[in-house]
């Protein structure tokens, strides 16, 4: 059908071209370049309906995994790193705790040895007593003494006193 519309018209277009190429043959060649033979391009081919949306549907899965894939790597890159951090606040606290533990051990020891060298409500009252009973008996000696003395004293007075009388009766 094609050919039927057109073939007026490529006659028309044929006969002027042989009258210009008969009237000005020498000066055309001479103006236009010869015209290569070019390779005929390969028809291309549609990609249908199905394959296309196959394909976008590859495309689009691929392009979200691997950013999904870097999403999640990332979230463990922070995650490993946010528990490295808690292992090592962790173990900080442990060797505070443990050295807390020390010392308390040190402390209950040292209570401990107090606790075995001092003595109870009791034995403090006991040893009260003692001590009452002791200074009492020693200020009764005290006081036995002192009468002694007083007496040795009144002695040694009445014997001055006798001795003075002999020698003024002398």
């Amino acid at each position: 059908m094609h050919s039927r519309l057109y073939r007026p018209l490529y006659r028309s277009l044929s006969s002027s071209a042989r009258i210009l190429e008969s009237a000005n043959s020498q000066t055309l060649a001479a103006k236009v370049a010869p015209i290569e033979p070019v390779a005929p391009i390969a028809p291309r081919r549609r990609v249908g309906g199905i394959r296309g949306g196959i394909f976008g549907f590859l495309f689009g899965f691929s392009l979200a995994s691997a950013f999904a894939s870097y999403a999640l790597l990332d979230e463990y890159r922070l995650a490993s790193t946010i528990l490295q951090s808690s292992v090592h606040e962790l173990q900080t606290s442990t060797q505070k705790v443990s050295a807390h533990i020390r010392r308390i051990e040190t402390v209950e020891k040292e209570l401990k040895a107090l606790a075995e060298r001092t003595a109870e409500k009791n034995e403090v009252t006991k040893l009260r007593g003692e001590m009452k009973q002791l200074y009492d008996g020693l200020h009764i000696e005290f006081l036995d003494l002192r009468s002694h003395v007083w007496g040795l004293k009144q002695d040694l007075h009445k014997l001055t006193k006798e001795k003075d009388a002999v020698e003024i009766s002398q």
